[in-house]
């Protein structure tokens, strides 16, 4: 296990201050804004402290309110919407500097047989096969600026091999679709919470790309603003991210400063275990005037 794997378990431990009530802590090297599936994690954490055993989160639904401040503790409330025979129903906030920061809709569901069927995983080139997310980085390092070089090659709890990635630093508009192989950076307790919770911290990491790489944006060059904005996931079956998991997205449309994007999930064997949906932030930068 890596250090920044150990540190994001660390994190999703969270401390409870009264009853449901819970804090949590940011990774330090966050500038700007604290990540939208660290928050994401957090309050599915916080939400599962509140939930009989027997049941896992089936699924959630989530908006994103304002960037959070990676420097100061974040504050989730945990809302015991309803607790039924089979169905458990939590409502979260999260809260920093006296406001709410991000709401999340949470259902939980005992196991049930029934019908099943699924679209099959896509035939697409296999983890092994694809440069590790090191390689990749290293291949594209030199043509960085020297002051972003330290924060791209930094550890990650999750690897990420992506079959035919865009050129990063200079991109050129490509089709909305993209395959990304996930995996935990390291071996994890036989817990289907921790997993669950895993696979939402990295459902929102690479999803908003498909929508930006079909117009060629480039995150480095500051073209645009993006935030995620809302989030919705659904868990079909248990899901174990130590093992790697093929995460598959297409955004079907762009419009009105808005990229929706969606994805599933599959089993390193093939089995669909999440759907994922999620609109985000594509605003133009607006230049500034030449001075004079």
């Amino acid at each position: 296990m890596n250090a920044a794997l150990q540190e994001l378990l660390e994190q999703l431990d969270l401390e409870q201050v009264e009853a449901d009530f819970y804090r949590g802590h940011s990774p330090v090297e966050r500038e700007t804004r604290v990540y939208g599936g660290h928050v994401m994690a957090q309050a599915l954490a916080a939400a599962l402290r509140t939930v009989k055993e027997d049941r896992l989160c089936h699924s959630f639904h989530a908006y994103f309110l304002l960037g959070g401040d990676p420097k100061a503790p974040i504050l989730y409330e945990v809302d015991r919407t309803r607790d039924g025979g089979s169905f458990t129903t939590r409502r979260i906030v999260a809260i920093q500097h006296g406001k709410p920061i991000f709401h999340m809709e949470a259902s939980f569901h005992v196991q049930e047989p029934g019908w099943e069927h699924q679209f099959d995983m896509p035939n697409v080139a296999g983890p092994d096969t694809l440069p590790t997310e090191d390689e990749y980085r290293q291949s594209l390092l030199a043509r960085l600026p020297e002051r972003a070089q330290m924060h791209w090659m930094r550890n990650r709890p999750i690897e990420q091999r992506e079959v035919d990635p865009p050129d990063e630093i200079d991109p050129k508009p490509k089709a909305p679709f993209k395959n990304v192989w996930i995996r935990a950076n390291g071996a994890l307790p036989d817990d289907p919470r921790l997993h669950q919770v895993l696979l939402a911290y990295a459902s929102d990491m690479s999803l908003m790309d498909v929508a930006v790489q079909a117009h060629g944006l480039n995150w480095q060059a500051g073209d645009f603003m993006g935030a995620s904005l809302d989030h919705a996931m659904w868990f079909h079956h248990p899901v174990k991210i130590d093992d790697w998991m093929l995460y598959t997205h297409d955004s079907p449309v762009s419009a009105g400063g808005r990229g929706f994007n969606r994805g599933l999930i599959y089993a390193h064997a093939g089995q669909l275990v999440a759907s994922v949906v999620q609109e985000g932030l594509m605003r133009p930068t607006k230049k500034k005037p030449p001075a004079g």
